[in-house]
């Protein structure tokens, strides 16, 4: 038998060579910057105020026309509007009671007419209108009374036209 190769020896690693220590403390390493955070937007900038249209009937003045008499030397202060207010934007946000009473008076019969068709078109059918929807109308009365005051509720026809107008379908039933 052939005999066994010497085990191959290890080649000796070279040695390491270490640096001398230094005189001074080693300073810490810098800390590490924080991951770029994109810049915070901008504050929004308000939008500008709506202006409600006016309407088609009343012309409206060039706005030249307006400012020609205050460059001119006229008497109105600065900032001071030179024509009538505007009309809101948004016609639930009057702030006219009677305007709210109407509207109101119309929303709650309204509502009655969309619960109950049915019994609407046989009431209408029969003529007894009045006496089917007896317990709505109270109900809903009080409900307008509640939020638009007795003293207005009382003293204005919105309820009685919307009733007769809505529920009754233009006939004059209540």
């Amino acid at each position: 038998m052939p005999a066994a190769p010497p085990p191959m020896a290890r080649p000796a690693a070279p040695p390491v060579q270490r640096p001398a220590a230094p005189a001074a403390p080693p300073e810490p390493p810098a800390p590490l910057a924080a991951p770029a955070r994109p810049a915070p937007p901008a504050p929004p900038t308000p939008p500008a105020p709506r202006v409600a249209a006016r309407p088609a009937a009343a012309p409206a003045a060039p706005p030249v026309a307006a400012a020609a008499p205050a460059a001119a030397g006229g008497t109105s202060a600065p900032g001071k509007r030179l024509t009538g207010p505007l009309r809101p934007v948004n016609p639930f946000m009057v702030q006219d009671p009677k305007q709210k009473a109407r509207r109101l008076a119309r929303a709650l019969i309204s509502d009655m007419l969309v619960y109950h068709p049915e019994k609407r078109q046989q009431g209408i059918r029969d003529g007894t209108l009045p006496q089917l929807f007896k317990d709505e109308i109270h109900k809903s009365w009080l409900e307008y009374t509640e939020q638009v005051g007795l003293e207005l509720a009382q003293s204005t026809p919105f309820w009685t036209e919307a009733l007769n107008e809505i529920l009754g379908g233009g006939h004059k039933l209540f």
